[in-house]
C-alpha cells in the first residue's frame, strides 16, 4: 500500500513523501490509520538541525505522538481489535504506521476528543518529571519553560497540591496561558529581581520542588539559585549544550540540591512504583483526568495544519524560537 510521510531529507529540510509499506504484519504488530499526530518541538528541531547530542544522521522519520485506528492486527495481538481507538507512542509523522502492540494504549472514552488525545503521549513525560520531584501537598513548585511539557507541568503540580506554582517564561501568551490552567504566579525569568520575586513568593524559603524545561544552561542557573535548602530540580527538558558554568559546591553539593534526571526513556517498562509509572499506566491516569474534566489540552493547540504544508512548518521551527507551541498535523483526510 502507499502511505504518505514527513521524511527529515537533509538538514534543515523536511518533505512530505509517498512510500510504500507493506501490509504484511508480524506477529504482535498493528496497522493504525493516523488521525493527528502532534509536533515536539525541542526535539525535532534538535533532529532538523543536527544538534549537538541528537542523532545526526538522515532521512530521519519522527512523530513520537499521535493517535488513530486499528486497521489490522497481526496474529498474536492481544487487547486490540479493529476499529479500536489508539495513542501511538514512537510511531511516525505518517497517514499510517505499523508499530508493535507495545507502543499502543487504548483509549477508551469516546468522548475525548481526537485532538485531545494525540497530545497524551507528550503529556506523559511531563507527568513522568513531575512524579520524580516526590511533591508534597504544600510545597512550593516552578516550572521553568512553558512550552507543551511545561504547560502539562504546571497542570500536574496545580492537581498535586504544590503550593504555589510558579511559572517561568520569556513569552507573555505563554505566561497567560499557565495562569489558566493552574499557576498561581506567572514571572519572566528575564526580568530584573526574577530571583528575589521567586524567594518573596516562597516566604524567603525558594522553591521545593522545580521542573527545568527549557533545555537551556542559563535557566539551569537560575533554577539553582531560586531552589531551598534540599530541594529537587527535575531536568525534564534536554540540555544539549552546556554553555554555562555552575559553582556546583555553593549551588548544589552544600545546600543538598538534588538534580534528576527526568528522560522519558527512565522509567520502568512493566510495573509501576511510586514517583516511577510505567508509560502505558501514566497514558491511563492522563485519559482518566481527561474524562474527569481535571486538565485541559485544547488550550494548548495553536493551530491544527495540513501535512501538505510540512516543509513551511519545520522551516519555521528551524527559523523561529518562538514556534507554535501545539502544533498538530491533520491526518482524517489525507
Amino acid at each position: 500500500m502507499k502511505r504518505r510521510a514527513i521524511v527529515f531529507t537533509a538538514e534543515k529540510t523536511a518533505e512530505l513523501v509517498v512510500e510504500e509499506l507493506s501490509e504484511d504484519l508480524s506477529a504482535g504488530q498493528v496497522l493504525v490509520k493516523t488521525e493527528y499526530t502532534v509536533v515536539s518541538g525541542g526535539t525535532e528541531r534538535a533532529v532538523l538541525m543536527a544538534s549537538e547530542n541528537s542523532p545526526a544522521s538522515f532521512p530521519a522519520r519522527l512523530g513520537y505522538c499521535g493517535v488513530g485506528r486499528i486497521l489490522a492486527i497481526g496474529d498474536g495481538v492481544l487487547g486490540f481489535k479493529t476499529g479500536d481507538r489508539v495513542l501511538v507512542y514512537h510511531g511516525t509523522h505518517a497517514d499510517y504506521n505499523i508499530v508493535d502492540q507495545s507502543k499502543l494504549t487504548l483509549v477508551e472514552d469516546e468522548k475525548i476528543d481526537s485532538l485531545e488525545a494525540a497530545f497524551v503521549v507528550i503529556g506523559t513525560m511531563g507527568l513522568g518529571g513531575v512524579r520524580k520531584l516526590e511533591v508534597e501537598l504544600g510545597e512550593s513548585a516552578m516550572v521553568m519553560g512553558l512550552g507543551l511539557l511545561g504547560m502539562f507541568a504546571v497542570q500536574f503540580l496545580a492537581r498535586s497540591g504544590a503550593d504555589p506554582v510558579i511559572a517561568a517564561d520569556l513569552n507573555p501568551a505563554r505566561r497567560a496561558l499557565a495562569l489558566r490552567l493552574g499557576a498561581d504566579y506567572a514571572l519572566d525569568p528575564s526580568a530584573e529581581g526574577f530571583k528575589e520575586e521567586v524567594m518573596r513568593l516562597t516566604h524567603g524559603k525558594g522553591v521545593n520542588a522545580c521542573v527545568e524545561v527549557t533545555g537551556v544552561s542559563a535557566a539551569m542557573s537560575q533554577a539553582l539559585e531560586c531552589a531551598s535548602y534540599m530541594g529537587r530540580i527535575s531536568l525534564l527538558g534536554c540540555t544539549r549544550v552546556s554553555d554555562c558554568a555552575v559553582d556546583y559546591y555553593q549551588k548544589v553539593h552544600r545546600p543538598g540540591v538534588k538534580l534528576i534526571g527526568a528522560h522519558n526513556f527512565v522509567r520502568p517498562k512493566v510495573e509501576s512504583y511510586p514517583h516511577h509509572w510505567t508509560h502505558h499506566d501514566d497514558c491511563r491516569a492522563i485519559l482518566g483526568l481527561l474524562s474527569a474534566k481535571k486538565i485541559e489540552i485544547l488550550p494548548m493547540v495553536s493551530r491544527v495544519v495540513k501535512p501538505e504544508d510540512a516543509p513551511t512548518v519545520y522551516r519555521e521551527l528551524c527559523e523561529n524560537k518562538e514556534f507554535p507551541m501545539g502544533t498538530v498535523f491533520d491526518w482524517r483526510t489525507i
